[in-house]
């Protein structure tokens, strides 16, 4: 077995390991052989040594996370390269024309746990989460380079993970030269992109295919898009015929982008107005009612402990929205909160739809698109949970 440390699960816990889901939980072990480090890559076996997969080792809640379910193999530079090229292999199938921007790796669903790299344009910009990533961060940095031709590469490892993992964030180019911005295209669409200090790694790559939908969706409609960020959604409502977007974001800067980003594809911000305001508190205030309104929220819940609370944010933000909708009115509304399940966030927003006086007809589900695997054993991957509802009197 390559001579790798051990861990040695406890009877009858590795169902999950042999149905392919890739994390092994503290509880689920018996022992510990070979007096592995943080981030040491260990063989998982069974309780009578039969190997189950090859994977980082921590010592914190999350003891293991699989790397491959063969037990034979070596995990070195080759490796890596491997999984790379598997990976860019597979977003040369589903990229869509005309789009230089998307999910490069996707963590567990490309199987590097910890690992997340978006692409825009010439720049890689990427982030590790856990501590058998960080021994590689090197590696990584090389293949990935040589995988796509990186003109610059830029970390922005920081966060709450991390911190579970016992590492520092890490900030900062990590190869080449890197802007402060860049452009980009989506299916022909031109946006600007904060890459130092925009939200997650500057754009939410995630939404694409969703604001294909809301496109399609915009025509002749009157359309609010809460939390808007630098107007993605926006721009793709009113190049779809939207009489009116009206984008309603707390960052000042961010809305200096959204205007930007409309003018550049040709939509005026004065049809379109990007108001600078608490989405909350514009939704309880304002008298204008919508045909289409979209809610992607920050993430209002980052552990367990916080789902109460972020339940009730859920709850009024999509209650305000509710009250703001025309008979027939559409509602796509997310959630980015890993810990908020998808059933607990139907819940969340029917009982918000009830409160408003209206019914709920589900026209479909949306999600992250397909630069965004995930492994279908590992539900907890499926971090974007979407709903697009039309709302009618009860």
């Amino acid at each position: 077995m390559m001579g790798y440390p051990r861990i040695i699960l406890k009877k009858g816990r590795e169902a999950p390991l042999r149905h392919g889901h890739p994390w092994v939980f503290s509880g689920a072990v018996a022992t510990v052989e070979g007096d592995p480090a943080p981030g040491d890559v260990v063989l998982a076996t069974d309780s009578i040594g039969r190997g189950l997969g090859l994977g980082f080792f921590n010592t914190g809640d999350i003891a293991f996370r699989l790397l491959t379910g063969d037990s034979a193999s070596r995990i070195d530079a080759d490796f890596w390269r491997r999984r790379i090229d598997r990976a860019v292999a597979l977003r040369k199938k589903v990229v869509p024309p005309e789009t230089d921007a998307y999910r490069l790796i996707n963590a567990e669903g490309d199987g590097m746990p910890g690992l997340v790299v978006d692409r825009y344009g010439s720049f890689l910009v990427f982030s590790i989460g856990t501590a058998g990533m960080e021994k590689w961060r090197e590696t990584l940095i090389g293949h990935l380079a040589a995988a796509v031709g990186s003109v610059g590469i830029y970390e922005r490892s920081e966060g709450r993970s991390r911190q579970l993992e016992g590492l520092s964030n890490r900030i900062g180019p990590a190869a080449g030269d890197v802007p402060a911005a860049t452009k980009i295209a989506e299916n022909g669409l031109r946006f600007e992109v904060d890459l130092i200090a925009g939200q997650k790694t500057g754009f939410f790559l995630d939404q694409r295919g969703n604001r294909e939908i809301i496109g399609a969706l915009s025509r002749g409609a009157a359309v609010l898009n809460g939390f808007s960020y630098t107007g993605a959604f926006s721009v793709y409502a009113a190049r779809g015929g939207a009489k009116r977007v009206v984008s309603v974001d707390a960052s000042a800067a961010a809305n200096e982008i959204a205007c930007r980003n409309l003018a550049r594809n040709g939509c005026s911000p004065e049809q379109h107005p990007v108001l600078t305001d608490n989405c909350f508190a514009y939704l309880r205030e304002t008298e204008e009612v919508f045909d289409l309104i979209i809610l992607d929220p920050p993430a209002f819940a980052k552990s367990r402990k916080e789902v109460d609370r972020s339940a009730r944010g859920y709850k009024e933000i999509n209650l305000q929205a509710a009250k703001r909708l025309r008979e027939g009115g559409m509602l796509a509304t997310f959630s980015c909160s890993n810990p908020v399940s998808l059933e607990l966030f139907e819940k969340i927003v029917l009982g918000a739809v009830r409160d408003a006086g209206k019914t709920a007809q589900l026209l479909r589900p949306l999600g992250a698109g397909p630069d965004h695997p995930v492994n279908l054993a590992h539900p907890e991957g499926r971090y974007l949970k979407g709903l697009l509802l039309c709302l009618t009197a009860k």
